[in-house]
């Protein structure tokens, strides 16, 4: 396998020779051109290019600056590919490097970015997680192992200009209706750390200066999180831009549905095994608006869950309509008292579930009020009877292990 984009993991993103950028525009040049039906490997730095280490502490979860990332490598031109097409890429691989074998999970600070239960767990922690072939393990959440599904958190094609103007005048309009919300509603254009790529000059600055940030998912792909995107996978990506100009990036070893720790996967460097092809004017022809995936046939082989369910009621009892937000924050909630039981902080039961291969389903969107969403949690990941029983929960993690913390 030719690796098209070789990463030097000891520099910063910056000195990579113009191979990683971290904002979305339509100038960026290509860093390489292969042809439909080409095979080839793409390095990967973590999302944060090397802010977060492997130690005890979460510092630098705490510090970690947000205007950095996501690092993203490439991008890479399709020989042929117009606005219009269809993309195909067919993930061949993925997997760790050989000096990398961790990743690490994040509570971010809810003044610096927060989560999906940062009302609830405000504060940085942070867990390691060690990496034995295909399962891993944490020295700061004991008794958990698991088989994960390594994927990119984030691919996708460059934007056009229209397609750029547009996000930005969108979440523009969002931001306006609260600006000081915190965390806030969205993240405008920064030129704060932007990395453009091989774009220089006054080029350079300009872009950097409407660049869209590389943080939520968007009409292209971009930040999806789809947990199930593992080896074995396809994604049909719209073009909009003359070669299409594939990047990728946010590796995960493992996550679980909702990526709800916001840092909320196992993060690692890694590579990607990537083939290209190309549907010509596949846009028009199957009306697409947004990707589409086609998942993995690989997936860890659990068959025992227990199933939390959670409805439009929020943590005050107020009543929402058919809101899943709502509803899953509740069914993860739900799980986390429940793991409390058997000894985990409300923390490292967080952790598992941002980590752990938990499936998310909305399971009734119909029946007003109420929206029901179910979190399912693979009961075999733990070495001990997770499921309910007449004595009732036994307390099994008595240890000192838990989450870094700040200092």
């Amino acid at each position: 396998m030719k690796t098209l984009i070789k990463l030097d993991l000891d520099k910063k993103p910056w000195e990579q020779d113009g191979l990683i950028h971290n904002r979305w525009h339509p100038d960026l040049p290509m860093v390489a051109m292969v042809k439909p039906g080409d095979e080839f490997r793409v390095e990967c730095m973590d999302w944060t290019g090397g802010q977060i280490g492997n130690n005890d502490s979460a510092n630098d979860v705490r510090d970690v600056d947000l205007t950095q990332v996501h690092y993203l490598s490439g991008p890479i031109g399709v020989e042929g590919a117009e606005p219009g097409d269809l993309m195909v890429v067919e993930i061949l691989d993925v997997g760790t490097l050989d000096d990398y074998q961790w990743g690490f999970n994040g509570l971010f600070a809810k003044e610096n970015g927060g989560g999906f239960l940062t009302d609830h767990y405000p504060e940085a922690r942070k867990s390691i997680w060690d990496f034995h072939g295909i399962y891993t393990t944490s020295r700061h959440i004991p008794n958990v192992k698991f088989a994960g599904i390594m994927h990119p958190g984030l691919i996708g094609c460059l934007p056009s200009r229209e397609l750029l103007e547009n996000w930005n005048a969108r979440e523009a309009a969002l931001i306006a209706t609260d600006p000081d919300r915190v965390p806030a509603l969205a993240l405008p254009p920064n030129p704060q750390s932007a990395v453009m790529g091989r774009l220089t000059g006054e080029a350079a600055v300009a872009a950097a200066a409407e660049g869209a940030r590389t943080v939520p998912p968007r009409d292209h792909g971009g930040n999806c999180d789809i947990k199930n995107l593992t080896k074995g996978s396809k994604v049909f990506f719209p073009v909009y831009v003359k070669d299409g100009g594939l990047s990728m990036g946010d590796l995960h070893f493992s996550q679980g549905d909702g990526e709800i720790t916001f840092c909320g996967a196992i993060e690692m460097a890694g590579y990607l095994d990537i083939k290209v092809s190309l549907i010509k004017e596949g846009v028009k022809k199957y009306g697409i608006k947004n990707p589409i995936f086609q998942p993995s046939p690989l997936s860890p082989a659990y068959r025992d869950y227990l199933i939390f369910e959670g409805i439009s009621v929020d943590e005050q009892g107020k009543q929402h309509y058919l809101d899943v937000h709502v509803a899953y924050r509740q069914a993860c909630l739900n799980a986390i008292e429940y793991l409390k039981k058997f000894g985990y902080t409300g923390a490292q039961a967080l952790s598992i579930l941002g980590t752990a291969p938990v499936e998310g389903h909305i399971s009734g969107i119909v029946d007003i009020p109420n929206a029901c969403a179910t979190l399912w949690l693979p009961t075999e990941i733990f070495d001990f009877d997770l499921k309910p029983n007449a004595d009732g929960p036994t307390k099994i993690i008595t240890g000192t292990a838990d989450m870094a913390f700040t200092s």
